[in-house]
């Protein structure tokens, strides 16, 4: 008699939350220099959500479907969006301290809004901030292989161990770029301490008045007998 061939085991969606981890529950001893805590948990909710979504085409059957709705693209967005999104924060943060370092010493609007970020620099800040992300991309490049072999032997098990790959590499991702958040203040700092130790020169106050300040000390010597007064101020003094 041949032998009777394994039943392939069902493809299914793993629970992620447990591998999401600290992108869930965050653990930290003080909260981040800017608050991004609304995007981490944005970001969750959407792979938890497109997770779910995937289950259920799982459970109806469809094997390529459920790997399409939790496929590496989905992952890859996500993460870009939640990057893009904090870095238009720390980058709003970072002019905002510009602004309020300059107005702490009076400084013309005209000089500090030369201090704020230009777009390259705005740029620069969203690629630091995905710095972190690069380990994640090879997490994503084991879930497309593991996606692509669904349909042969033991690949279910590889798909589910890739997803939880993936979900891992998302959560360091995010402890990155809160890392990252907190070396922005320790960059833009010594800008910040620049703007605060601005003064604004004294020369257009001292420059209108330095005539009537002469006029004045010579009246005084005059008056005081130690300089000779012209003829025509001795004249209408009395001298």
């Amino acid at each position: 008699m041949s032998a009777v061939p394994a039943a392939r085991p069902p493809v299914s969606v793993p629970e992620l939350g447990p591998s999401l981890g600290r992108l869930i529950v965050p653990r930290r001893l003080a909260p981040p220099w800017v608050p991004v805590d609304d995007v981490r948990e944005a970001l969750a909710t959407d792979v938890m959500t497109k997770a779910g979504a995937a289950r259920r085409a799982a459970v109806a059957g469809d094997a390529a479907g459920a790997a399409r709705l939790i496929g590496p693209g989905v992952w890859r967005d996500a993460w870009e969006h939640a990057v893009q999104r904090a870095a238009e924060r720390v980058a709003a943060a970072i002019d905002g301290e510009i602004e309020r370092a300059a107005w702490r010493v009076r400084m013309p609007r005209q000089r500090w809004q030369r201090w704020l970020l230009t777009p390259g620099e705005r740029r620069a800040v969203g690629v630091r901030l995905a710095l972190g992300g690069e380990p994640l991309g090879a997490a994503l490049a084991v879930l497309d292989r593991a996606a692509e072999r669904l349909g042969e032997d033991d690949a279910a098990l590889e798909w589910q161990d890739a997803l939880r790959l993936t979900a891992r590499r998302l959560e360091a991702a995010w402890l990155a770029l809160e890392e990252a958040v907190a070396t922005e203040r320790e960059r833009w700092a010594p800008e910040w301490a620049d703007i605060a130790a601005w003064r604004p020169s004294l020369w257009p106050v001292v420059l209108p008045w330095a005539p009537v300040a002469a006029a004045l000390v010579w009246l005084g010597l005059l008056l005081g007998g130690y300089l000779p007064a012209p003829s025509w101020l001795a004249a209408r003094l009395g001298f």
